[in-house]
């Protein structure tokens, strides 16, 4: 059964692998994807019996911890199926890789990890832009496949380039997208090592059929599982939430050589290589193949046009170059190229690109064999982001607008209530379909043929249990034992609730829902993801762990089990089949019990308790005395005592039998049907078993109607030209006039309304066996409209979205945390339909200071009635930071789009942030704290003058005026100050001029928040120029801070007659270094022994003082009004000169000297690093941003230094698109201190250069500090 869809050419080309002779396949191992490349689902080789699965015995028999935490970022997630696979030692392993790359062998009875490995640092979700489905770390999402003939794992991993490997990095200093790398490996199951000619590169591959393309390894992701045919493995390529410029894409790879066999991309037209789509993702499902030459798979969004929504229908066998939105049928060539041959592609495309509705977010599923009709003989199914079901002709796919009034040529089309993203359970015992519906109940469909020869699915029954409510709810799995009737299991984890949830796979034949047999909790498990089976257990990842479910016992006695009776008539009973029980173990039988309804008889039971010795057997008889019409089911229970630990104390035996009448009866599944729609969807088809449950044929004497109630008053339909019957919105076709015994025949049903509103049609069905009521009921909306609403920084309201336009935080102070919400509502008409959120991105685990509070709010999936409103909230935390850094911006993405004709949007979300907080704290020294004014971008420091004086009176005018007399001259030597504020006393509020002041009684306060050149300023006011500024002489303080710390400069009585070059030789220890006596140059022997740089038109004394800090030198010093020279150690030799030699301006700020001829300004500097005066505009341009300083990633600063080049000193050359491109290169690279940015060659250079040159073409940068 698992391999029903492989016809025997599959053998014929696995025969063409390598062979090695201690490999092969345990019948109970899963090595691809779904078990077999049909990706049905179903798997019957594993030894999962649903009696032991239903006992207490079976449950979490160990969980493996994964160690993998790159970085300390978090714990590591598997989002690619672990595969099981016994190798040449005879056990069984689960081989499992994670998003952080690292793969391990776990010993799949004790759960111990064998061994495990690193293939590469993980890449990092931070270089994605606003993308954050898979986050923090992107390595291993696709899976492998195991290649039973050699033993190797082949799988593909996201990485960075050799340069970052060995290293950490976390979303903030993350390498960057250029720098992305994607390989293909081939692994050997027996120690994890890589295979000869392994890995391959993959990145930059130019697809075979459009040159003009290629694969760009950090814009695409490698998410579905691996295909092997013979001696290709192929992978399926799509990008990060559509963005960047990409093309979906199948890659193939010789499985020996590792040679890329095949490179063919979807987008595979004409068009401009931006147009972007066809990706191949299927939510992680597996690239299908029929066993007969010819790959199937899906595809998402495209935007190439080339089949437009009114242009000419194309038959499936004239593909498109852009197979967007498709259903693809490639046919494999000896050499392994591949061709399309057929394709399907919804009528309504166009529309659903607009929204962003994937069909692939599915795989396409070839169905069993058993799933077959006259019409159509090979199925296959695929369920997009629409809701839409298509079962479709796996020899004749459909085209485009193929079927009648241009709708799909499909065999049936069935809507759910919201998106799909999992791959549907498939089991052929009963022909049942199983599809997880997001945030809905799964959906139990049962496949039939009608009397016309076609295929047709009808709903029968749902779980009770919803899907979660937000995105990831795992794929369809269904079992057997070993293919038996009555031992199906339809098995599905999910993301909250019960995360795996076991169910009986027969529906209840009176309709109710499908029976869940068991449901474990699992921490923190994986989206979309899909339980795996070895030897009796089952396998499922989690974030961090792997779970392994089975029972730990035995049981004592092995019983002919399950009994399937025959066909049985009700209130009869069959005749007695015996059951024989063998001892496994020495045991003693306690007693008998029949569970379940009392349609079961067991007799003969021997004298209780038995004492059985191994080996030892008994037997009774078992009979079905059915009492209700349908399929049913009970257990015989066998408790026992035993002698030997580890064996269970219960053994069923399973009793199974369907009970007939022997009259006709009546049986209409399901008994109400409902339609929910929008205007403008078209019309929608869904299907009704009506069946004869008896053993009689069932003559059908009148169909009636009523669109009032089931009591009537009833009318006959119209007729319809095909021969259906019309009431009002709905049409009803094949409508028997008779049905064999035990036979069913399918009744489809259209509902079609031509406006918005709730209707309902009632159907009375009079036959021989009896009398039916169907209702049917539909109900159409108009379009919902999506109306987008932040709330408002100060609480009064709410702003629209406007395109284009942020929604905006205001100003959040630092160490503070502002939460907002985001409202949508759908603000269609009193009759729209839901509004649907068919892709949300919410920046949940975005890098920053501002996300989204959770990933579940306004999750995708969520449905928003009419007038109704859902809404998430955002926060803004900036963290606390040193009180002269920059003002900066925080900003957020959330990508959204709905079930309506809107479009996307990416709602953008900033904030500002001044740390008006921590200013206030090293600003003033009472208890007031200033209102400063909101335009400053850079603090740079704040002044407090205090008189000393006990008589205060007039002398507060004179501090007042001299206050004004040095802002003043500050002025004039371009430093300006932005706010002024007094402060009287210390209980009066602050005043904005001295003349407010009423009480003055001990303290006069002066507050600045200052642009620019503040530390020059205080320093040449500190240090020499006090004098100058000051015509009246009094006593006071004066207070300032420019960092973390507060100086204190006192003001004598006699300052105006002191020599102002005392204060040249003053010791502060907030300053960011000490002036000490000027040193002499003495020939070519100058006072500090190195010189680093010349800049005749930028030299500054800070630029000088921080290359000096960041060289960790002790002294610095500046000369002929450019030159910056620095050592350690000052020259015995040098002579002191007086300041008038070192008078010559510096070039960047005139207010300083730098020196003289032949006379160097000299300084101390302490451990206090330089800030720089301003950060850098963004983006970085020339000339724009010379001379501010640019924050790499990982925090490195950059002075840039438009139009100059450190000639020499490169060690390494890298390709940069942009300025910040280059510099975020330099800051990941050891050893390198300036860079020359020339055209897109980065040139990384080390630190110890010889002097700058201009050169206009040249965009350079120097280290500041790391």
């Amino acid at each position: 059964m698992r391999h029903s869809f492989l016809s025997p050419l599959a053998g014929c080309l696995v025969s063409f692998s390598l062979h090695h002779a201690s490999y092969g396949l345990n019948p109970t191992d899963t090595i691809t994807w779904g078990g077999d490349t049909s990706r049905a689902g179903y798997e019957s080789n594993h030894n999962l019996d649903p009696r032991v699965i239903a006992s207490a015995d079976w449950g979490n028999i160990w969980t493996a911890k994964l160690p993998g935490a790159f970085a300390g970022l978090a714990l590591e997630q598997v989002l690619s199926q672990p595969l099981v696979y016994t190798t040449d030692d005879g056990i069984q392993y689960v081989f499992v890789a994670t998003t952080q790359n690292n793969l391990y062998k776990i010993n799949a009875k004790t759960g111990e990890v064998v061994t495990s490995r690193n293939i590469g640092v993980p890449f990092m979700a931070a270089d994605l832009g606003s993308c954050f489905d898979i986050t923090p770390c992107i390595g291993v999402t696709g899976t492998g496949v195991i290649d039973p003939s050699s033993g190797l794992w082949y799988l593909t991993s996201k990485t960075y380039s050799d340069q970052f490997q060995n290293t950490t990095f976390g979303p903030k200093s993350s390498p960057g997208r250029a720098n992305g790398r994607y390989y293909f490996h081939a692994i050997n199951t027996s120690d994890l090592s890589e295979a000869p000619n392994f890995p391959v590169s993959v990145g930059g591959t130019v697809f075979r059929n459009n040159p003009r393309r290629q694969l760009i390894a950090g814009d695409q992701h490698q998410r579905p599982a691996l295909l092997q045919v013979g001696n290709f493995i192929y992978t399926g390529w799509a990008s990060h939430c559509i963005q960047y410029n990409y093309t979906g894409a199948i890659i193939g790879f010789h499985k020996t050589s590792g040679a890329i066999v095949e490179a063919y991309a979807m987008e595979g037209g004409e068009e401009p290589n931006t147009v972007a789509g066809g990706g191949v993702w299927m939510s992680g499902g597996g690239l299908a193949y029929d066993g007969a030459g010819s790959m199937f798979f899906s595809t998402g969004n495209g935007y190439a046009a080339q089949l437009p929504a009114n242009g000419s229908p194309v038959g499936g066998r004239n593909p498109p170059t852009a197979l967007e939105e498709a259903v693809v049928n490639m046919r494999i060539n000896n050499d392994g190229t591949i061709q399309p041959v057929d394709f399907f592609m919804p009528w309504e495309k166009t529309q659903l690109d607009g929204a962003d509705k994937d069909l692939g977010t599915t795989p396409f599923q070839l169905l069993p064999s058993s799933f077959t009709c006259p019409n159509s003989r090979r199925i296959g199914m695929v369920t997009g982001k629409s809701g839409k079901t298509y079962w479709l002709n796996v020899d004749n796919l459909g085209g485009y607008q193929m079927g009648a009034n241009r709708l799909d040529a499909a065999i049936q089309v069935f809507q759910h209530e919201n998106s799909v993203y999992s791959a549907a359970g498939i089991q052929p015992l009963g022909g049942y379909i199983y599809i997880n519906v997001n945030n809905q109940k799964t959906r139990v469909l049962q496949f039939s043929c009608n009397a016309n020869g076609d295929a047709t699915f009808v709903e029968v029954t749902t779980t009770a249990e919803k899907s979660a409510q937000y995105l990831g709810v795992g794929h369809g799995t269904t079992t057997s034992l070993n293919g038996q009737p009555g031992t199906g299991l339809y098995w599905m984890t999910d993301v909250d609730g019960l995360d795996l949830r076991i169910y009986d796979a027969t529906p209840p034949s009176d309709g109710s829902p499908l029976k869940l047999l068991r449901g474990f909790n699992i921490q923190g498990p994986g989206k979309f993801n899909h339980p795996v089976f070895g030897d009796g257990r089952a396998y499922v990842a989690a974030r961090g762990s792997l779970w392994a479910f089975g029972a730990p016992v035995n049981l004592p006695l092995n019983c002919t089990s399950p009994i399937a009776f025959p066909r049985t008539a009700v209130n009869s009973t069959s005749t007695p089949i015996p059951v024989t029980c063998v001892a496994n173990v020495a045991t003693s039988v306690t007693s008998f019990n029949i569970l379940g309804n009392p349609n079961f008889v067991a007799s003969g039971l021997p004298t209780l308790p038995l004492a059985l010795a191994a080996g030892d057997s008994f037997q009774f008889q078992a009979q079905f005395a059915p009492m209700q019409v349908g399929p049913l089911s009970s257990d015989v229970v066998i408790n026992t005592t035993n002698a030997v630990a580890g064996s269970s104390s219960r053994t069923p035996v399973t009793l199974t039998g369907t009970a007939s009448s022997t009259s006709a009866l009546l049986n209409i599944q399901p008994i109400t049907l409902t339609f929910n729609t929008t205007i403008g969807a078209g019309a929608v088809s869904k299907s009704v078993f009506w069946n004869n449950d008896g053993d009689a044929a069932l003559t059908v004497s009148g169909v009636s109607f009523s669109v009032v109630s089931e009591q009537g008053p009833w009318f006959t339909p119209n007729t319809t030209s095909d021969g259906g019957s019309q009431v009002a919105q709905f049409t009803f076709s094949d409508l028997p006039s008779s049905i064999g015994p035990g036979s069913q025949q399918s009744v489809g049903v259209v509902y079609n309304p031509p406006a918005a509103g709730n209707h309902a049609v009632f159907v009375k069905i009079v036959t021989s066996g009896g009398t039916k009521i169907l209702d049917v009921f539909g109900t159409v909306g108009s379009q919902p409209v999506a109306l987008y609403e932040f709330q408002r920084a100060d609480g009064s309201g709410w702003d629209p979205y406007v395109p284009g336009q942020n929604f905006s935080f205001g100003d959040v102070a630092a160490g503070t945390v502002r939460t907002l919400a985001l409202r949508i509502t759908n603000n269609g008409s009193s009759t729209a339909s839901p509004l649907g959120l068919t892709v949300s991105k919410p920046p949940f685990d975005a890098p920053g200071y501002l996300r989204a509070s959770n990933g579940l709010d306004l999750a995708e999936g969520t449905q928003i009635a009419a007038a109704q409103s859902a809404n998430a909230t955002l926060y803004c935390a900036p963290p606390e930071v040193q009180p002269d850094m920059a003002s900066s911006q925080a900003s957020a993405a959330w990508r959204i789009n709905t079930n309506n004709d809107q479009g996307a949007v990416v709602l953008g979300f900033l904030s500002h942030h001044r740390d008006l907080i921590r200013a206030c704290r090293f600003c003033h020294f009472f208890h007031h704290c200033l209102e400063l004014s909101n335009d400053w971008d850079l603090f740079r420091g704040c002044l407090y003058e205090r008189a000393i004086d006990d008589d205060l009176g007039a002398s507060f005018r004179d501090h007042i005026n001299f206050i004004h007399y040095f802002v003043g001259q500050l002025n004039q030597h371009d430093i300006y100050f932005t706010a002024f504020a007094v402060v009287c006393s210390v209980h009066d509020p602050v005043h904005n001029s001295i003349d407010d002041c009423v009480d003055w009684t001990s303290y006069l306060a002066v507050y600045y928040a200052v642009h620019d050149t503040f530390f020059d300023a205080i320093s040449n006011f500190v240090h020499g120029s006090v004098g100058d500024f000051i015509n009246d002489c009094f006593r006071g303080e004066i207070y300032y801070s420019f960092d973390n710390l507060i100086h204190l400069v006192n003001l004598e009585n006699d300052l105006c007659e002191r020599n102002k070059d005392k204060y040249h030789n003053q010791s502060n220890n907030g300053n960011k270094f000490e002036i000490d006596n000027d040193k002499l140059k003495n020939d070519d022997d100058h006072a500090q022994p190195n010189k680093v740089y010349t800049n005749e038109t930028l030299m500054t004394v800070n630029m000088c003082a921080s290359e000096a800090k960041r060289r960790d030198f002790k002294f610095m010093g500046v000369e002929s009004g450019k030159d910056c020279w620095m050592g350690d150690t000052i020259d015995a030799q040098a002579l002191p000169l007086s300041q008038s030699k070192c008078s010559t301006p510096c070039p960047g700020s005139k207010t300083t000297a730098c020196g003289g001829s032949q006379a160097l300004q000299m300084y101390q500097v302490n451990s206090t690093l330089l800030r720089p005066k301003r950060s850098s505009p963004s983006p970085l341009s020339c000339p724009a941003a010379d001379d501010t300083v640019y924050t790499a990633r990982n925090g490195a600063r950059y002075r840039i230094e438009c139009g100059w080049d450190r000639k020499g000193g490169t060690f390494t050359l890298v390709s940069a698109a942009t300025y910040e491109a280059c510099l975020n290169a330099c800051s990941t690279k050891t050893g390198c201190k300036s860079v020359a940015l020339v055209g897109n060659y980065c040139y990384l250079k080390t630190g110890t250069l010889p002097s700058q040159y201009r050169n206009d073409a040249v965009r350079g940068a120097t280290l500041v500090t790391k």
